[in-house]
């Protein structure tokens, strides 16, 4: 099964993984970069991520100071 459009929450993710029995890959992309650009791999069974980049994909982190994003940031 695939999900995108917005962030799952993890505890519903974990349950359908349990009633469905079967893998849920989470998607994030722009529309305007064809949707799924990045991806859980099929095997990786941890929630609250949505994994990396296709191998077709090149991206870069840049940083908005007005937000106070920076692209070394770690979240804690």
């Amino acid at each position: 099964m695939l999900t995108g459009g917005a962030p799952i929450n993890v505890d519903v993710l974990n349950f359908l993984k349990i009633v469905t029995s079967c893998p849920i890959i989470e998607g994030y992309g722009q529309t305007e970069t064809t949707g799924g650009t990045f991806l859980t791999r099929i095997d990786d069974n941890t929630s609250g991520h949505v994994g990396g980049p296709n191998i077709n994909v090149e991206f870069k982190l840049q940083d908005v100071s007005e937000l106070d994003y920076r692209s070394t940031d770690i979240d804690s």
